[in-house]
């Protein structure tokens, strides 16, 4: 599995409050992950740090994962114990009251992908059936939607699209989505903030992995496109690229 991660502050904040990044447990299996801070007098940085730099010292810790069942449930106890923490920080420490994060976190086990998500922060995954977010984003619009009293058309544009129902630290217990999906060659996979998907629209994102050379010039013109288009948030992503071919005898998957 390729991947490339990128975050930028954009044009508007004066300090990025996404956190994310790409790390291997014992065995060298990848973990993605993306959060986006929020709350609690700017310390957004924190809660989404938190998540981000606890998550990755559990995983590198972590033995082999053997099935998508023992990946589900690793990333259901690891986000409970995230929560603790946060939410414990978060309570005792006056500056960062109320601060909390989403985050969309995918393991990969050769051909096959656990991903779970709180918040509004996305996964989309591009292959056979076409481009497609594969997470429902745990926001008002989206609720909105969903009851039918407004439109995906009226949601782009909605005053409150920015408020998440559900966030990881804002309250003392918390359950994630979590889904398996299996992969073919080539496929390739998004994980976002909504700073991103803010500014860019999924056809757009589409057009943009389709006519770059690699997922390296991917991101930088994903990043380019939401800054271009004013870049009043904080832009992060990890593309991956699920190309099983080898190299020296070395696997990529």
């Amino acid at each position: 599995m390729k991947s490339h991660f990128l975050t930028d502050t954009g044009k508007v904040r004066s300090h990025n409050e996404d956190s994310g990044g790409i790390f291997y447990n014992t065995t060298g299996q990848m973990l993605a992950v993306i959060a986006d801070g929020m709350g609690g007098h700017q310390a957004g940085d924190v809660a989404s740090e938190m998540a981000t730099t606890l998550i990755k010292n559990e995983w590198e810790e972590c033995s082999e994962m053997r099935s998508p069942e023992e990946s589900a449930a690793w990333l259901s106890k690891t986000i409970a114990y995230l929560n603790k923490e946060i939410y414990a920080h978060a309570t005792q420490n006056e500056e960062c009251f109320g601060m909390g994060t989403t985050i969309v976190i995918m393991i990969c086990i050769e051909d096959i992908i656990t991903v779970a998500h709180i918040g509004d922060s996305r996964c989309y995954i591009l292959n056979e059936n076409g481009f497609n977010q594969i997470t429902e984003d745990h926001s008002l619009v989206n609720a909105l939607v969903q009851s039918g009293q407004i439109t995906k058309d009226d949601a782009l544009s909605h005053p409150r699209k920015n408020i998440v129902l559900k966030a990881l630290g804002t309250e003392e217990q918390i359950e994630p989505d979590i889904q398996t999906l299996e992969l073919e060659q080539d496929n390739k996979i998004l994980l976002c903030t909504d700073g991103l998907t803010d500014k860019v629209q999924d056809a757009e994102l589409l057009e943009i992995i389709q006519t770059s050379e690699d997922i390296e010039t991917a991101g930088k013109s994903m990043i380019e496109s939401a800054n271009d288009r004013g870049g009043d948030d904080n832009i992060t992503l990890i593309l991956l690229h699920h190309d099983c071919g080898k190299r020296e005898g070395e696997s990529l998957c």
